[in-house]
């Protein structure tokens, strides 16, 4: 009995000895680097989505005219704001539509856009027809273009696009841009619904285009600065 109490504390000193050793107890410094190894790794975030770009805003009597790029019958491409510092007149166009063929052959539009280009303003036909329509595309452009004698530019808006944009409804459908790339007119070319200026509505010829050109020249407000468009709808897609 007396060997075995002399025993027992040489056991325990040897126990402690060897978890002091590294036995099965981690150390604190060995605890925090697993945690650490344990821990999720942050996640990035995600990137930002880009910011949608800016649509132009809609053609407004007052504001500045929505600037485009279009190409004429040759290929050429003609952006409007290149023309800043001059009168621009806009005219929607379709050389199948009776009403457009009356205007040119007869009623107001009859020589008229070349006597002002002669003056100094440029003169832009638009054909918003999409392809397979009416009077649509480059060929049937230039057939028009032709027959009715002018010489100023066609553009092509076969997407309808730009027509969309000005809120061009009909054909003929005709704005009239200031110098400073101000609308300020938009509606039909004269006072007389047949096209051919022949039955005013008020018993009277106005021909609100060139009073509008008028005004603009002379520096005045335009009379007349929106008016109801006569003619066939624009053959859009």
């Amino acid at each position: 009995m007396a060997l075995a109490r002399s025993v027992w504390p040489v056991i325990a000193l040897l126990v402690f000895a060897c978890k002091s050793a590294g036995g099965s107890e981690p150390s604190s410094a060995a605890s925090l680097e697993s945690a650490v190894a344990e821990k999720p790794a942050a996640t990035a975030p995600a990137p930002a989505a880009p910011a949608p770009a800016a649509q132009p805003e809609s053609a407004a009597i007052g504001k500045p005219a929505p600037d485009f790029t279009l190409p004429d019958l040759d290929g050429n491409t003609v952006q409007l704001s290149s023309f800043r510092g001059k009168t621009v007149v806009l005219e929607w166009f379709n050389p199948g539509c009776p009403f457009v063929q009356a205007s040119h052959t007869k009623g107001s539009l009859k020589g008229t856009g070349d006597r002002y280009t002669k003056e100094g303003v440029v003169w832009l036909a638009i054909n918003s027809g999409a392809k397979g329509k009416q009077g649509a595309g480059r060929e049937n452009s230039l057939a028009g273009k032709q027959r009715f004698g002018f010489s100023y530019p066609v553009l092509l808006d076969e997407s309808g696009a730009v027509g969309k944009l000005y809120g061009a409804e009909r054909t003929p459908h005709m704005y009239v841009i200031d110098p400073n790339g101000v609308l300020v007119y938009r509606g039909a070319i004269d006072n007389s619904p047949d096209g051919e200026g022949e039955s005013p509505t008020s018993g009277t010829l106005v021909r609100y285009v060139e009073e509008a050109i008028a005004a603009v020249k002379e520096q005045r407000p335009v009379t007349t600065p929106e008016t109801k468009a006569y003619g066939c709808t624009v053959k859009y897609e």
